[in-house]
């Protein structure tokens, strides 16, 4: 759980900024015989993605590599802002808050390597996970439990919705019994 500290850092937070290698999967690269890519997300993190959107924050990713993959998973979940091919993830970070009329210090920036490391220094929280590298752990406000395409985002996810004091009313959507 995070500190109070953390959680009061949290409350003014308006986006959700994710790297997807190492952050919404596991940061391998899965090839099949005929040059098709396979990657896997983590369901619980499309939920906390969708639980973050429903609490009035914009999710946008800034990812490094290309991918048809990334380009649909987002698709499907109604991310904001999909910026694919970027390495250097700090001008695409200030970019992204120009669209939305916000400031980088008042986004979270998840990565796990040291493309992120520009986003860090100019993001108003920054999130790594355990296997992230060690100059990016050094610098995270907070590394989370879980690892990268295993629950990491829905462990920041729910972290948010807990420091913005709507958790338990959009947890009490899922509690409700049908008539």
């Amino acid at each position: 759980m995070a500190s109070y500290a953390l959680l009061e850092q949290a409350r003014h937070l308006q986006a959700l900024v994710l790297d997807v290698d190492g952050i919404l999967s596991d940061g391998f690269v899965t090839l099949t015989n005929s040059g098709d890519e396979i990657k896997s997300f983590d369901i619980r993190d499309g939920l906390g993605m969708k639980l973050a959107q429903q609490a009035g924050m914009k999710v946008i990713i800034i990812t490094g590599r290309k991918s048809n993959i990334v380009e649909k998973r987002m698709s499907d979940l109604g991310v904001d802002l999909v910026f694919q091919g970027r390495e250097d993830k700090g001008s695409a970070l200030r970019e992204a808050c120009a669209q939305f009329n916000i400031l980088p210090s008042d986004c979270l920036y998840m990565g796990d390597d040291w493309p992120d490391l520009s986003a860090f220094a100019i993001a108003g929280m920054s999130v790594t996970v355990p296997n992230g590298h060690e100059e990016v752990r050094r610098r995270a406000h907070l590394v989370t439990q879980s690892m990268g395409g295993r629950g990491a985002v829905r462990e920041v996810c729910d972290m948010l919705l807990i420091a913005k004091g709507i958790y338990q009313e959009l947890l009490e959507k899922y509690l409700a019994v049908p008539h």
